[in-house]
């Protein structure tokens, strides 16, 4: 299994997004590098269709997937049950990778 978190360097939620990551992994048993990929312009936005950092994927398959016409450097703001935040939870994570 490949996964990827790809972020800009001024979002400050990529972080929390990679520590929940780990533990949702941890939590499912799943034994796995993580590869950060550092967005830096708006070039590799396009070439990654980059949906906004932290953005997940695994096997190259985006966890949130989006349609979308323009890629650019960007924070994401995800759904949680405790309402929108800059990260994903561990349980959202959790079912992601269990789907994957």
């Amino acid at each position: 299994m490949k996964i990827e978190l790809l972020y800009i360097e001024d979002c400050p939620s990529w972080e929390r997004g990679l520590q929940n990551l780990k533990f949702a992994l941890q939590l499912e048993a799943i034994k796995a590098d993580i590869d950060l990929v550092k967005i830096g312009d708006d070039a590799e936005a396009a070439r990654f269709r980059f949906l906004g950092s932290p953005s997940f994927r695994v096997d190259g398959r985006e966890l949130w997937p989006e349609e979308r016409q323009t890629y650019a450097l960007s924070c994401r703001i995800y759904l949680s049950p405790q309402g929108a935040k800059g990260w994903p939870s561990v349980e959202m994570l959790r079912e992601k990778l269990q789907a994957a």
